[in-house]
């Protein structure tokens, strides 16, 4: 929408202005014009501008896409996720909405031939450990979300990793709430930095695909609270996104997006979050989820039926749905829509750098590889090596995506997928993807006196010939995970297993690179020569994995998500829902409640394959000179020394590890540093005291118990390098 002032900033109130809004022209005037107004001023004048039929049309719309039987794509809509029709009498703009985090999406291809910029996945941008980076891919993806004509990315997922088997876990952050919380935020500040309004979702504990829509996640409130509420809190408090984005599932009992506890009482009552709740595609089941905090329907050919259209108006004209409620639900969706400049000629058609944008993805790939072990030193190649063999994975084709409404059309597009099958709404995604982004093609350029070649690994035993004959073998497994399906188990598909213990045992001189979209188990480990978690790595990922195998870049990633020995780690050994009849509802008992990922891990004493936030370098680290500080928050403080002969990046962490003598394992601060050899540096972190408190249920607030609280540093959750402690004063906090 494109807004062009007639008169100056003094004449605001009684401003002329020229609007576009889904494709129509008018002129008009009023003082929500005047930019010098705090946006809720602004959403007020001019919501009461609005006729009941305009403010109903704000509130419910279509996907942009074509349905078999449905009406045509509306005119003026961009083909993508979704579309809310503007009211051109006043000049509201259209919303034109697209997935998503990873990328802006093209659908089945409803834009012919359109392409984007592919970031790595979730997990990867987790991996690194660098806020920055998160940034960075936010604004990069909404500058050409703009450019393509969308003001809505539907981004921002922060759904904590409780069960290794969910097929989504690879677009979210991994399982602690402060890591997932601070990245999140900070895409979504990218995004809103571009005036590009960004959602955050899924809104609450959209923990599994299996039968999401029937899936009842069961968890008591302090363990909400202190867990994956948390997570969303932070996202919201730094990002500020412009609306959020509810789920598919029932969260004790209630559907997330027909939830007062959820919705009016945590998120607009304890948090006083500002802007509008939108429903996930298809997640609407009845009228008066308008009174349970729900604001907007969105792709309404999903749903039974237009709940928020004619059945809406008549709920208001009866009285059973209040009409200052209805205007609330139209005045979050104006403020957001004034707070992203919607209203004052942005975002715009920016200019779009596709090099600078491919050199974030690459660097989130560089920075997202995580190096679990290097036995013998193997890592990075030495020049010495004339045969290596690159076995399986379809490295030759590029590299594995994720699967769903993330997908991205990259850059260069797509040289090889292979479909999947599967049935239902899902079923045009069901396809593994490949990045052009080959690796094994990078290697060879990367190690050109050197003869690479490659097997696709279908023959076990003409893999391991290949592997007798070579110096070295870098063999390639793929996980492919989607939404609408979860992993089984957390065996790597396909005989990859069979294919690795063939291969390892041939040669011990052995690299796996896993593209997984989450932890897989490693029956073959004690085989290898080093192992590389490289994710989905994205439209650059080819050449990460190239830059870190021989040294070009020193990998850098930690985990996100702890890496088990086996199912029987979890507290839901069998998966939840599978096998059930469709529509029967079933619950998901979360009864480690907060104590996710690695908390629970250091709660029962159990022993990992590989903790949260491992990963090793080429350089080594050391670190002292620990301080901390209590008070009414803890504030600590040490210095790290790269005391290798590499330059090098660490992500040092900081744990909360005990509380008057009750031991626990919370991260309250991590920082990603890049130190040249000898050089050392202070890293100073002052901890949320909502990490060092318990959520009171029956006070609902925070608190603080006074007394000794331990601290300890280390390079993993697992690994303690430096132990301290100080005293924190007795305090309560709001919700």
């Amino acid at each position: 929408m494109k807004v062009h002032q007639a008169f100056k900033a003094a004449l605001a109130t009684s401003l002329c202005l020229t609007a576009f809004a889904g494709g129509a022209m008018a002129q008009v005037k009023g003082a929500w014009q005047n930019n010098k107004l705090s946006p809720d001023e602004r959403a007020r004048l001019l919501d009461a501008e609005l006729t009941l039929d305009e403010r109903i049309g704000l509130l419910h719309g279509p996907m942009a896409l074509t349905f078999p039987g449905a009406p045509p794509i509306p005119e003026g809509a961009v083909p993508g996720a979704g579309y809310i029709p503007g009211v051109p009498r006043l000049g509201i703009p259209a919303l034109k909405e697209t997935d998503a985090s990873l990328g802006v999406t093209n659908p089945g291809n409803a834009r012919p031939g359109d392409t984007a910029t592919a970031l790595p996945s979730g997990l990867a941008l987790a991996s690194t450990f660098n806020p920055k980076l998160a940034y960075d891919g936010g604004a990069a993806i909404a500058k050409e979300a703009a450019s393509k004509g969308f003001n809505v990315l539907l981004a921002g997922g922060v759904n904590l990793a409780r069960d290794p088997r969910n097929g989504r876990n690879f677009e979210y952050l991994g399982e602690d709430p402060l890591l997932a919380g601070t990245l999140a935020g900070e895409s979504i500040r990218g995004i809103e930095s571009q005036n590009i309004i960004s959602t955050v979702k899924h809104f609450s504990l959209n923990g599994q695909e299996t039968n999401r829509h029937w899936a009842n996640s069961i968890i008591g409130e302090a363990a909400h609270r202190e867990s994956d509420l948390l997570a969303f809190q932070i996202a919201i408090e730094r990002g500020q996104p412009g609306s959020v984005m509810c789920a598919y599932n029932l969260v004790n009992g209630d559907y997330s997006c027909g939830n007062d506890h959820l919705l009016n009482k945590v998120l607009k009552g304890d948090w006083g979050y500002k802007g509008w709740v939108m429903s996930d595609w298809g997640a609407v089941h009845a009228t008066d989820f308008a009174l349970k905090g729900l604001d907007q329907q969105s792709g309404q050919q999903l749903d039974q039926q237009i709940w928020f259209g004619e059945p809406l108006k008549q709920a208001v004209a009866a009285g059973t749905v209040p009409a200052e409620r209805l205007s609330d639900m139209s005045r979050r969706i104006l403020r957001s829509m004034f707070v992203a400049g919607l209203f004052d000629g942005k975002p715009g058609t920016p200019a779009v750098d596709l090099n600078a944008h491919a050199a974030i993805a690459k660097q989130v790939s560089d920075e997202g590889i995580v190096l679990l072990t290097n036995n013998k030193g193997l890592l990075p190649l030495a020049g010495g090596a004339k045969k290596i063999a690159v076995i399986g994975g379809h490295a030759d084709a590029g590299v594995l995506s994720g699967a769903g409404s993330s997908q991205v059309t990259s850059i260069g597009g797509n040289p090889a997928s292979i479909p999947v099958g599967g049935e239902g709404m899902m079923a045009t995604w069901m396809k593994q993807v490949f990045h052009n982004s080959s690796p094994l093609k990078a290697l060879k350029e990367r190690l050109p006196d050197a003869t690479v070649t490659f097997n696709d690994g279908r023959y076990p035993a003409a893999a391991a010939a290949l592997a007798k004959q070579s110096d070295i073998v870098i063999i390639f497994a793929n996980q492919w995970m989607a939404e609408g399906a979860d992993a089984f188990d957390i065996s790597l598909p396909q005989g990859q297993n069979e294919l690795i213990e063939a291969v390892t045992t041939a040669n011990p001189n052995n690299i796996v690179v896993l593209q997984t979209g989450g932890p897989v188990a490693m029956p073959w480990l004690d085989k290898t020569g080093a192992v590389l978690a490289a994710w989905y790595s994205g439209q650059k990922g080819g050449e990460s994995i190239a830059d870190v195998i021989t040294g070009k870049v020193n990998p850098s990633g930690r985990l996100p998500v702890t890496f088990p020995t086996g199912l029987d780690q979890y507290p839901r050994q069998d998966l939840p829902g599978w096998g059930l009849p469709n529509k029967q509802q079933f619950d998901v008992v979360y009864e480690e409640g907060s104590d996710v990922g690695y908390r629970r891990f250091a709660a029962k004493g159990m022993k990992p394959l590989f903790p949260f936030g491992h990963g090793l370098s080429y350089t080594t680290f050391a670190y002292d000179k620990l301080k901390v500080k209590g008070g009414e928050t803890l504030e600590v403080s040490f210095q790290v020394t790269n005391t290798g002969k590499l330059q090098g990046k660490d992500a040092p962490q900081i744990y909360l590890a005990g509380a008057n003598g009750q031991k626990l394992q919370r991260l309250i601060g991590f920082e990603k540093i890049d130190l040249k050899p000898g050089e050392r540096r202070t890293v100073t972190i002052k901890a949320d005291p909502r990490l060092l408190a318990r959520f009171d249920e029956k006070g609902r607030q925070w608190h603080i118990a006074g007394g000794d609280y331990d601290v300890v540093v280390g390079p993993s959750a697992s690994t303690t390098v430096l132990s301290g402690k100080a005293k924190v004063s007795e305090r309560t906090l709001k919700p």
